[in-house]
């Protein structure tokens, strides 16, 4: 069985998506279910979870919706509006809906890289244990100390870190800062991680499984097989990779494992992390 845990859908509008930039013009398309079937079938991916990909009610309502008609789509990491003074009532609204599996807040876009440790976010944080809702983080490499910090705060909250934190990755170095914060992170047991959204970090029009293969040894050795899933980040990997070859680069990379600690990361570690309700082999 094989589950990506992190892929986003739209209906592309310049106004909608405006991080969408020029010079990501594979992006400026619609990928919708249509789209999300012909990878399926492609790379033979069993289920998938969608993420948010713009701070919009609107898109978390429409993820849902399609989760409702759309078998492949297991489960939604939507965005609420965490730090509002109406979070109770869009939580009553949203928190039982059946697709509804996490949430995620765009924290790397944030001037201030202390702003995941705000007050009234973390208030709204805070109560989304009681929904059974995951916390997705998505942050850039430099936002990891602080990140440290909230995840302290919320012991009993589970949490996704997405895109290994997004290193900074060129073929001359290694990021030994991000691999000294994440490795921190790491230690806390309410977190998992997502080898997702890699390649996009790499500099350069080029990349390699060379150089990405250190950046999996740290991530497999501080999250260990029992908390680090695989996720394809698409369609935003198709600026520099396929689905298909990513996958497969991921599964290389994977391969001399056992075959039930690969089943973890493929598979069975996302099923558990967002509760999706698959039946495991």
């Amino acid at each position: 069985m094989l589950i990506d845990s992190h892929h986003h859908l739209w209906k592309y509008s310049p106004d909608q998506y405006g991080w969408i930039s020029d010079q990501m013009l594979p992006l400026k398309a619609d990928f919708l279910v249509p789209e999300l079937q012909e990878i399926a079938a492609e790379s033979s991916i069993d289920g998938f979870v969608s993420v948010q990909a713009r701070q919009s009610l609107q898109e978390t309502d429409d993820l849902l919706a399609m989760a409702e008609t759309a078998p492949l789509i297991a489960g939604v990491v939507g965005w609420i509006p965490l730090a509002a003074p109406e979070i109770d009532q869009t939580l009553e609204r949203l928190g039982e809906q059946k697709f509804l599996k996490g949430v995620r807040h765009v924290v790397q876009d944030e001037a201030d890289d202390r702003f995941i440790l705000g007050k009234d976010f973390n208030r709204g944080v805070s109560q989304l244990a009681a929904y059974n809702l995951v916390y997705d983080v998505l942050i850039f490499a430099k936002q990891l100390p602080a990140s440290i910090e909230f995840v302290d705060q919320h012991p009993n909250l589970k949490m996704v870190l997405d895109h290994i934190a997004k290193p900074t990755i060129t073929a001359e170095s290694f990021d030994s800062s991000w691999e000294t914060d994440f490795r921190e992170l790491a230690k806390r047991k309410n977190i998992s991680c997502k080898f997702s959204g890699v390649v996009t970090e790499v500099r350069g029009e080029t990349w390699s499984v060379d150089q990405i293969q250190r950046y999996w040894d740290v991530a497999l050795e501080a999250f260990t097989p029992d908390r680090l899933m695989f996720g394809s980040d698409w369609p935003v990997c198709l600026l520099k990779t396929g689905h298909t070859q990513w996958l497969e680069t991921v599964q290389q990379l994977a391969s001399e494992l056992t075959v039930t600690e690969q089943n973890k990361i493929f598979s069975t570690n996302a099923i558990r992390d967002y509760n999706l309700d698959i039946e495991v082999d």
